[in-house]
């Protein structure tokens, strides 16, 4: 008995050390990835001569705040510095936008897009191994297009994905109760399976968002919304294959094309600057209901 409760102390011992010291490394590491993620924005390298700023956005496209947000994915405001920087040093001259992404938020994506559509100074869009949904709409806010042969990008369309666990809860005996102001309030609670109408109610937001989606990308390839409807039914597309279907302008490697005639200047024959004033924005249905004051 004696020795069973030495070894109980020894082991609380043990974890009553163990514990502090691992969330305190592991604070550590995420504190020194956020400082270095922050130098990099922070850093900005001095310019001698006319050059090309690379930017690069890998990751998830989301909106978390910086403090939350700052060591991983994409996100408008991280994006909006890295632009800042490239308008305020006069000897770059263009950007390149290196994107890598499955895409994400449909709200941070429209963010991004009109910064990139807005930057005055030549953006030129190369795609790595991924660019699909968001992160192909955030390439429709360049001037051109590029994308290596093998590519994965499209997937042109707007997906939500509810989980139901009434069933689950049932068979272990698991009750919920849910006061709310109307039917509709806990529409997508993963206690219940979702009513008709409320089916028919998120079918519509879909559709609507869905419609922003292709009246960007036929803006900015300058297709017909109707082409553009048969190719975005949330398929991938090769780069080989994007080319062909009129999403990209070119294929190659970054490497091939940092020196190629698109980023010499906005009076280039290449650079197909579109005016953002010239025309009502595209924005996405969210983000216009969002300035309207809605929720």
């Amino acid at each position: 008995m004696k020795d069973r409760t030495i070894l109980w102390v020894f082991l609380a011992f043990i974890v009553g050390f163990t514990l502090p010291v691992c969330s305190c490394v592991g604070t550590g590491l995420l504190t020194m990835a956020m400082m270095e993620r922050m130098s990099r924005v922070s850093q900005q390298p001095a310019v001698s001569g006319d050059a090309v700023a690379i930017l690069r956005l890998e990751g998830t496209i989301h909106s978390a705040p910086d403090e939350y947000g700052a060591i991983w994915g994409v996100t408008p405001e991280h994006t909006a510095r890295l632009l800042k920087q490239a308008a305020a040093n006069p000897n770059i001259k263009a950007i390149v936008v290196h994107i890598n992404s499955s895409g994400g938020s449909v709200v941070a994506s429209d963010r991004i897009y009109h910064l990139l559509l807005k930057f005055e100074k030549p953006v030129v869009i190369w795609m790595d191994e991924l660019a699909a949904s968001g992160a192909y709409y955030i390439a429709c806010g360049g001037d051109y297009i590029f994308a290596h042969p093998s590519t994965l990008t499209g997937s042109i369309g707007v997906v939500s994905r509810f989980l139901n666990v009434s069933g689950l809860m049932d068979k272990v005996g698991v009750e919920t109760e849910v006061i709310a102001s109307g039917p509709s309030k806990d529409l997508g609670s993963p206690f219940r399976e979702m009513r008709e109408e409320e089916r028919a109610l998120w079918r519509e937001i879909i559709a609507e968002t869905y419609d922003g989606f292709v009246e960007i990308v036929a803006q900015a390839r300058n297709l017909p919304e109707e082409k553009v409807r048969e190719l975005a039914d949330g398929r991938l597309y090769t780069g080989r294959q994007a080319l062909e279907a009129g999403l990209v302008d070119e294929l190659g490697t970054l490497r091939l094309h940092l020196h190629r005639p698109h980023l010499q200047g906005p009076h280039h024959p290449g650079h197909r600057r579109r005016d953002p004033s010239s025309s009502h924005p595209r924005l996405s249905p969210l983000v216009r209901r969002h300035r309207r004051g809605g929720h």
